[in-house]
């Protein structure tokens, strides 16, 4: 297939790095065009906007930072709607919010074609890996065209329901990671107070109900204070904030994510923002008393 690629940053350059391999013909752009250099130099064709990448292609997947980008990349003067033929599927693979996907599902139906809200969990392990959990929302019969796509990327692909259903979903998996760093963190710092081998501790728990992927993949990270983003920060902030607006606008108290929320702002107004979530250490041991 011709395919668009629109954000080649940590995880988009190597989720279009697995359909390129795949034998499909790749369309390229990105903010910054030496980001998508390495795709571009095993043959991908450079595109300077997104209504370019649009000229020609079956399906067009979009993977940026922050819901303004995606308004950008879609609704733009130089955007994919500003694209004057037929639209090919569109696929924005941004975690962003419900409403600007039912947005671009009800733009892209008016001119004739289809978009999907689909998501991604499992950072830049699982993008390399081609392991990510992948949550679509909107046009059924689009979704089943990009299925095979989706296989390339992703171990674990689900159709969820209309648009902004695979955004929701999203939100579901942010509640519980935000959860899951905190204790991460927590549970880390109490055993190195306690005289512990953190390593040890991460082997033993990480094979019982505390299991987690947070933990095993990103205990071992903290460990080596290797701190470069698998997931920034600064996305990380933004996507709370999403499920928080979200969860105020359907009358619920999530107490929990609000607190983390606080949390994460912290480590990023410590200029941390373009780290990985695991810097929620670094705040964490401030907090402690560590580098004062």
């Amino acid at each position: 297939m011709n395919i668009g690629w629109i954000g080649t940053g940590v995880m988009g350059q190597s989720m279009a790095g697995h359909l390129e391999r795949a034998g499909h013909t790749l369309s390229v752009h990105n903010r910054t065009r030496a980001k998508a250099a390495p795709l571009v130099e095993r043959g991908a064709r450079w595109c300077d906007s997104p209504a370019a990448v649009a000229a020609g292609t079956d399906v067009v997947f979009t993977m940026v930072g922050f819901p303004a980008d995606v308004e950008e990349v879609y609704f733009g003067p130089r955007g994919l709607f500003a694209h004057p033929g037929a639209l090919p599927v569109l696929v924005d693979m941004t975690t962003t919010e419900p409403s600007l996907s039912r947005r671009i599902a009800a733009e892209a139906a008016r001119r004739g074609s289809a978009s999907l809200d689909a998501p991604v969990s499992g950072g830049d392990v699982g993008a390399r890996s081609a392991a990510l959990a992948i949550m679509a929302g909107g046009d059924r019969n689009a979704y089943d065209t990009v299925l095979p796509l989706f296989g390339l990327m992703g171990k674990t692909v689900a159709y969820l329901g209309p648009a902004g259903s695979g955004q929701h979903t999203k939100m579901c998996n942010q509640i519980l990671v935000a959860g899951l760093m905190t204790s991460v963190c927590e549970s880390l710092l109490y055993a190195s107070r306690a005289g512990l081998d953190r390593q040890a501790v991460i082997d033993i728990v990480g094979r019982g109900a505390a299991g987690s992927w947070t933990l095993t993949n990103l205990g071992p990270r903290i460990l080596r204070q290797d701190y470069d983003p698998g997931f920034f920060v600064e996305h990380f902030v933004k996507d709370m904030g999403i499920a928080l607006k979200e969860a105020a606008a359907m009358n619920l108290s999530l107490p929990g994510l609000a607190l983390v929320h606080q949390l994460y702002l912290a480590v990023q107004a410590e200029g941390h923002g373009r780290l990985g979530t695991q810097a929620l250490m670094l705040a964490l041991e401030r907090l402690n008393g560590k580098g004062e």
